[in-house]
C-alpha cells in the first residue's frame, strides 16, 4: 500500500460559501452510514474472529495460554542471546494481544456482558503471569555480551536493553527469591490486582446524601435517587459558590471502606518493593525513568485573598474569560471535529509524510456504530498501523481522554513482516446535531491533539520487540510526544491551516488565537503548584511508611505545597485514581512538560511544519519506543549535530 498526497489547503468552497470536506474531515463531520448488507460476516472486535460474542473471550484466552505453554520451554532453555529475547517477546506478545484488548473492552464496551467477559480475561491472564509463568523462568541471563548473532551495534544495544527490561519485570515478581519468599511475592501481586480494581472502581463512584440536607433551591443542580441526592463530581464550573462547596464537601466525604482499601494498597506496594530489594515502592517505580530515583526530582518541587479549594478552578476560568474574552462558544464554530482531524492530517503530512485515511470498519469490528477507523499511511513506507477513534459520549463510558494499545508493533522473525500496531483513542465529545457537526472548545481541541500525540508515538515507532513498542517506555518519557502536540495546537501557523467556520469557511482570526494563548498564562503558576502538590503527595504515599493516615499526610502536604486550606471531613485522595496507573509516577506530567518545552523551542518554534525537524524528531525520539534509555533519546534529538536534509528511512531497531 502506497499513498502520497500533499495539499496546502484542505478546504474547497461551493456556492453559498458552504464548506465541503476532504475524506478525513467528512468522516468525522458526518454520521456513519447504516449497513445495507444483511449477510455480511461478523469479523469480531478489532477483526479477532473469536470476539464476535462475549464468550469468545474465553476462547481467545485459552488459545493464548496454550500458545504460551508451547513457548515457555523454548524461552527458558535457549542459551542467552537474541533467540531467547525473541522467544520471551513472542510469548509476551501473545498474552498482551489478548490482555491489552480485554483491558480496553472492560471499560469501554457498551454491552455489560462483553465488559464482564473482558474483566475475567484480565484477571485470568494476570494471575497466570504472576503465579505460573514467573515461577517457571527462575534466575537466568537472557543476553550475553559474547553473542555474535546480531551484527548491527544498534540491534545489540536494543536486544540487551529489552533483555534488561524483561529481567526487571521478573525481579519485581520475585524470581530471584527463594521459594518461600517468591510465593509471598506472588500472593502480594494477586492481592494488588484486586486492590487496584477495587480502588479504581470506588474512586469514580458518586456519593449521596439525604435531600433534606441540601436547600431545596440547590437540589436541581444534582442528580436525584429517591430520597437522596447523588454527587458524582466537583461541579467546578458552576458559577454558584455554594453549589461548588456542597459538591466538594459531599463528593470528597471519606468512605471508610475505600480508605481502608487505599491504606492496604499502599502497604502491599511497599511490602512487595521491600521484599524484592527496593528501598520503597517509589524507588522501584522510578527505576529506568528519566528521574531515576525519588530524590532526583522531589527536591525540584517548590507555596492570598482567602480562597477555598472549590474556588480555584472556577475563578481562574472566569479570570481568563473576562480578561481575554475567550468564551468557548466564540471559538467552537471554527473548530468542528472534522476540521481538527484535517488539521492533524496536514500537520502529520508536513512533518512525517504521513496521512490519516478513513476506512469503513467491518461488521462486528467496532463496539459502537460511531467509532471511526483510521489507517495511518506513510508516503513511501506504506501502511503503518490503525487508530480506532472512540470520540463520542455514551452512557457507561468513562469520562476521560486516554490512549489504549490494543496490539504492539514488532518484527515477526518467522515471516520477516512487521506486525502493525493498533490503538484506540477515547474521548467524550458531544454528538453532532441535526444542524451542525460536533464543535469543539479550545480545550477539547487541545485534548484531541494531546491524545493523538500518544497515537502517533505508537504508529511511528518501528521497534524489533513489542515489549518496547510505542508508548511502552518510561512513563516520564511517554507523555513528551503528547504534551508536545499541545504546542502545535496553540500555534497560529498550525491552526490557520484548518480552523475555519463550519458554515462560512471564514478563517479563525489571528487575534483570537493570540488571546487564547495569552490566557493560558493567567493562573499558570497556581496550576503548576497544584500539579506539584499532587506529585509530592503521590511520592510521599509511595515512600517509606509514615506514622500518619493518608488524610493526615494530604493535609500536611496541601498546606506545605498548595497553600489553599484543607477542608475538614474530606478525603480527596480517595478520588485520586492516578494512584493506580501512575503510582509514584504522577510527577511525569511535570517532567515531560519540561522536556516537551525544550523540544519545541529547539526544533519547532521557528517553523512548526518543518519536515527536516519532523524527521529528526521521529528518528531520535519516536522511532525507538522504549528500546533506548529515555534521556539518551532526548539528548540525541536536542544535540547540535547537523541535520540530514533528505528524508530519513526508518529501520526496525
Amino acid at each position: 500500500l502506497r499513498f502520497s498526497q500533499r495539499s496546502d489547503c484542505v478546504w474547497r468552497h461551493v456556492r453559498r460559501s458552504v464548506t465541503t470536506w476532504y475524506p478525513v474531515g467528512a468522516a468525522f463531520n458526518s454520521k456513519p452510514h447504516r449497513r445495507l448488507d444483511h449477510f455480511e460476516r461478523n469479523v469480531g472486535l478489532f477483526g479477532v474472529p473469536e470476539l464476535s460474542c462475549p464468550s469468545g473471550f474465553q476462547l481467545a484466552t485459552q488459545a493464548a495460554l496454550r500458545n504460551t505453554e508451547l513457548l515457555v520451554d523454548k524461552a527458558c532453555f535457549c542459551p542467552p542471546g537474541p533467540e531467547t529475547v525473541e522467544s520471551f517477546d513472542q510469548l509476551s506478545d501473545g498474552l498482551c494481544k489478548v490482555a491489552d484488548l480485554a483491558d480496553f473492552v472492560k471499560v469501554a464496551h457498551p454491552d455489560p456482558a462483553f465488559r464482564e467477559a473482558a474483566e475475567r480475561t484480565c484477571i485470568e491472564i494476570g494471575t497466570v503471569v504472576n503465579t505460573q509463568l514467573i515461577t517457571c523462568f527462575g534466575i537466568r541471563n537472557l543476553f550475553s555480551d559474547h553473542c555474535t548473532d546480531l551484527k548491527c551495534l544498534d540491534c545489540v544495544c536494543c536486544c540487551r536493553r529489552v533483555a534488561e527490561l524483561f529481567m526487571f519485570d521478573f525481579e519485581i515478581s520475585g524470581i530471584h527469591l527463594d521459594e518461600t519468599l517468591r510465593k509471598e511475592a506472588v500472593k502480594l501481586h494477586v492481592k494488588l490486582l484486586d486492590l487496584n480494581n477495587e480502588f479504581l472502581a470506588g474512586s469514580h463512584m458518586p456519593n449521596r446524601i439525604a435531600k433534606s440536607a441540601i436547600p431545596e433551591h440547590l437540589q436541581l443542580h444534582f442528580a436525584k435517587e429517591g430520597s437522596f441526592i447523588q454527587v458524582g463530581g466537583l461541579h467546578a464550573d458552576s458559577p454558584d459558590d455554594l453549589v461548588r462547596e456542597i459538591a466538594y464537601r459531599i463528593y470528597l466525604y471519606p468512605n471508610g471502606d475505600l480508605m481502608n482499601c487505599l491504606e492496604e494498597l499502599l502497604k502491599c506496594r511497599y511490602k512487595l518493593a521491600k521484599l524484592v530489594g527496593y528501598e520503597s515502592y517509589g524507588h522501584r517505580a522510578l527505576k529506568g525513568t528519566m528521574a531515576k530515583t525519588p530524590g532526583e526530582h522531589i527536591s525540584f518541587f517548590g507555596s492570598t485573598q482567602e480562597l477555598m479549594p472549590w474556588d480555584h478552578p472556577y475563578l481562574s476560568g472566569v479570570l481568563r474569560a473576562e480578561r481575554f474574552n475567550i468564551e468557548p462558544s466564540l471559538y467552537s464554530p471554527y473548530l468542528s471535529l472534522g476540521a481538527c482531524m484535517e488539521g492533524l492530517n496536514i500537520l502529520f503530512s508536513q512533518l512525517y509524510g504521513v496521512s490519516l485515511m478513513s476506512e469503513h470498519p467491518s461488521l462486528g469490528e467496532v463496539w459502537s456504530e460511531d467509532v471511526r477507523k483510521l489507517a495511518v499511511v506513510h508516503e513511501t513506507e506504506g501502511l503503518l498501523g490503525y487508530i480506532y477513534c472512540d470520540f463520542f459520549h455514551r452512557a457507561d463510558k468513562p469520562h476521560q481522554d486516554c490512549h489504549f494499545t490494543i496490539r504492539g508493533g514488532r518484527l515477526c522473525q518467522d515471516t520477516n513482516q512487521y506486525q502493525l500496531p493498533v490503538v484506540v483513542l477515547m474521548l467524550s465529545l458531544p454528538h453532532p446535531s441535526k444542524s451542525a457537526p460536533t464543535l469543539l472548545t479550545p480545550g477539547m481541541m487541545e485534548n484531541l491533539f494531546h491524545e493523538m500525540g500518544h497515537a502517533m508515538h505508537s504508529m511511528l515507532g518501528r521497534t524489533r520487540y513489542q515489549h518496547v513498542t510505542g508508548t511502552r517506555c518510561a512513563t516520564d518519557f511517554a507523555e513528551v510526544p503528547s504534551i508536545l502536540m499541545e504546542y502545535f495546537a496553540t500555534d497560529y501557523r498550525v491552526i490557520s491551516q484548518f480552523a475555519r467556520h463550519y458554515q462560512t469557511g471564514q478563517l479563525l482570526p489571528e487575534n483570537m488565537i493570540n488571546r487564547l494563548c495569552e490566557s493560558k498564562k493567567v493562573c499558570g503558576a497556581a496550576d503548576i503548584q497544584l500539579q506539584i502538590f499532587y506529585a509530592v503527595l503521590d511520592q510521599i504515599y509511595h515512600g517509606k511508611p509514615q506514622n500518619s493516615s493518608t488524610t493526615e499526610i494530604l493535609k500536611e502536604m496541601q498546606q506545605k505545597f498548595y497553600g489553599l486550606p484543607y477542608t475538614p471531613n474530606t478525603a480527596w485522595q480517595l478520588r485520586f485514581s492516578h494512584l493506580i496507573g501512575y503510582g509514584a509516577k504522577y510527577y511525569s506530567y511535570l517532567m515531560s512538560r519540561a522536556v516537551a518545552s525544550m523540544v519545541w523551542k529547539q526544533c519547532f518554534v521557528q517553523d512548526p511544519l518543518n519536515r527536516d525537524m519532523g524527521e529528526r524528531y521521529r528518528r531520535e525520539m519516536l522511532a525507538h519506543g522504549g528500546a533506548k534509555e529515555p534521556m539518551l533519546m532526548v539528548e540525541a534529538n536536542l544535540s547540535t549535530l547537523t541535520l540530514i536534509k533528505s528524508p530519513v528511512s526508518i529501520v526496525v531497531l
